[in-house]
């Protein structure tokens, strides 16, 4: 009776095998930290930036409670109440436009799509979501002026984001259903529950988290957008509730009529009449329209920033197990 043996095993070969891929693992951890390092560079830099020359700005009261009426690159003072709540009524239309919309969209491509509609719906939400701002604010400007003789005004702005607004939501969603798993689904069908009730009841409160965050994300993609206001609507110094009437102010339009004087060189000369003298004296003109166009900028950083724990705090409160 023969008997089969056994070959040796290598005890060195599979350490070499082993001290390999512990080599290549801590090379692509080393390169992936590297990379991820790189990246934080520019978002750092940049956050110092604006924070180092705008927090003076923002932490001022009048900063949120007075607007720039009157007020020029030589009058030190003047607020952002009047282009928060401009650039607040623009995206909150847009937002209660965009939002059914691109989820009923999404639900769609997932849920029910087949076919070439399908396709189609796909390849059009692929083009909206590289479509410059520009483009979509001149389409908005070509029918409702131009075509219809309207005139420039707020809505017209929500309008234009709209179009930047959606695909985002659209594939934010998509992603999101996607990744409920279809046990849930089969075992809701299993129990008899119509399918629009299994994606009401079961799919949409699955993703709500995901869903939640593709919104802001939404959001936070079109708040700071200026394309479609130098288009859309004219920048206002005043305070302009009405969405469907006159120039309006917001965040971006303030920032861009800041950096129109941003280059004005200070202390150039002028003259104001002495006191005591009765004579012409010559002054200096200072310029602060970098701080209010460094405060504009710090004060959308801190609304979007706003968003997204808030986003996250609903999410948690909100969860389903």
């Amino acid at each position: 009776m023969s008997t089969m043996t056994a070959p040796p095993s290598s005890g060195l070969t599979f350490s070499k095998a082993r001290g390999l891929r512990k080599v290549k693992n801590n090379i692509a951890t080393g390169l992936v930290t590297l990379a991820f390092g790189l990246a934080l560079i520019p978002l750092i830099w940049l956050l110092y930036t604006v924070i180092s020359k705008g927090f003076h700005v923002i932490v001022d009261a009048g900063w949120w409670n007075s607007d720039q009426a009157g007020i020029d690159f030589k009058t030190k003072g003047g607020g952002a109440s009047a282009a928060i709540i401009g650039t607040a009524e623009q995206v909150a239309l847009c937002t209660v436009i965009s939002v059914p919309i691109a989820l009923l969209v999404g639900i769609y491509l997932v849920e029910y799509a087949r076919g070439p509609l399908a396709k189609m719906t796909t390849f059009m939400v692929d083009i909206l979501t590289g479509i410059p701002s520009i483009v979509a604010a001149l389409f908005i400007y070509a029918l409702f002026v131009t075509t219809l003789q309207g005139f420039r005004a707020g809505w017209l702005v929500s309008f234009a984001l709209v179009i930047l607004m959606i695909p985002v939501i659209v594939r934010t969603t998509e992603e999101m259903l996607r990744l409920v798993p279809n046990e849930l689904r089969e075992a809701s069908y299993a129990l008899g529950v119509p399918k629009w009730r299994t994606i009401v009841r079961v799919v949409l409160p699955t993703a709500f988290n995901g869903l939640i965050t593709g919104i802001v994300l939404g959001v936070a993609r079109v708040a700071g957008e200026t394309a479609p206001l130098l288009i859309l609507v004219g920048y206002s110094t005043t305070t302009n509730t009405n969405l469907f009437n006159g120039f309006q102010s917001s965040l971006p339009g303030l920032i861009n009529d800041q950096f129109t004087n941003i280059n004005t060189p200070t202390g150039q000369g002028v003259y104001h009449l002495d006191p005591v003298t009765g004579k012409r004296v010559a002054g200096t003109v200072a310029n602060y329209a970098p701080d209010r166009l460094w405060g504009a900028a710090l004060t959308l950083i801190v609304i979007v920033m706003a968003l997204n724990l808030i986003a996250r705090l609903i999410g948690r409160r909100t969860k389903v197990a």
